[in-house]
């Protein structure tokens, strides 16, 4: 079996032992952000065209406050982490008991890998977050020169490298590397230990923290332009005031009123 260095390893028997509540949460979690991301495309589809749908803005922000839900979890796991550390940087990282419940279900897929459940967890918090983000850019399509594009282009943009970065780590795992790949391993160089282990804490820590300011600012900004981008949505105010020409005089005609 091969450890992630740095973070909690999970002995198979603990991951055989996962309780049916262990897999029911993990699933239901995969099926949140899978309903997360068929919105978001159900949406974007939707969006297409110049025709304007009134309920795609109500369904957008819905699915916007699905995915701040999603991100409060999955931010108050690593806050969680970072306080551990904080009391113990010397011990072995630590999960919450509800993410390692989580991480538990995730990990029957291949009870060989006793850290693969812990990555799928992060890797699924993370995209059901770019779900969230990605509604910010669905709902602000027509009001593009609006701040709520800006922060939710600068979401969208973060938040896809560090699932790109999640990616990697699972995937490493999944495939039997000796030790997760990517950022917040520094490609594996890193050799396992305390080091290891601080530096992965603190890289997801930060990188959560940013992402969930920038979420917060387009959330922020998409309440004060709410009235901008909910009349972007609607089809009476796409339509212009036809102009209004005078009626044509035939020649010779004395104008109106010098009779």
């Amino acid at each position: 079996m091969h450890d992630m260095p740095g973070m909690p390893a999970m002995p198979a028997s603990h991951a055989a032992a996962a309780s049916g509540w262990d897999k029911l949460g993990a699933i239901l979690l995969l099926l949140w952000a899978v309903a997360m991301w068929a919105a978001v495309f159900g949406l974007w589809y939707a969006n297409r065209g110049p025709v304007r749908r009134p309920w795609i803005y109500r369904a957008s922000a819905t699915t916007i406050v699905v995915g701040v839900i999603g991100q409060i979890g999955h931010l108050q796991e690593h806050v969680a982490q970072a306080g551990y550390w904080l009391g113990h940087p010397n011990s072995p990282a630590w999960m919450t008991p509800w993410g390692m419940g989580l991480a538990k279900g995730y990990n029957t897929v291949d009870t060989s890998k006793p850290t693969l459940g812990m990555e799928i967890l992060h890797l699924t918090g993370n995209f059901i977050f770019l779900a969230g983000m990605a509604a910010v850019m669905v709902i602000s399509t027509r009001a593009r020169a609006t701040q709520t594009r800006r922060w939710g282009r600068m979401g969208v943009w973060m938040q896809g490298i560090h699932g790109l970065e999640h990616l990697s780590l699972t995937l490493s795992v999944w495939f039997g590397a000796d030790r997760a790949i990517g950022l917040s391993t520094w490609f594996g160089q890193i050799q396992p230990g305390v080091g290891l282990t601080t530096y992965r804490i603190w890289w997801h820590f930060i990188a959560n923290v940013l992402g969930s300011f920038i979420f917060g600012m387009a959330l922020f900004n998409l309440w004060r332009e709410r009235t901008v981008i909910a009349a972007s949505f609607d089809a009476q105010s796409a339509k212009a005031p036809e102009p209004r020409t005078a009626p044509k005089r035939r020649p010779g005609a004395a104008e109106p009123g010098t009779a």
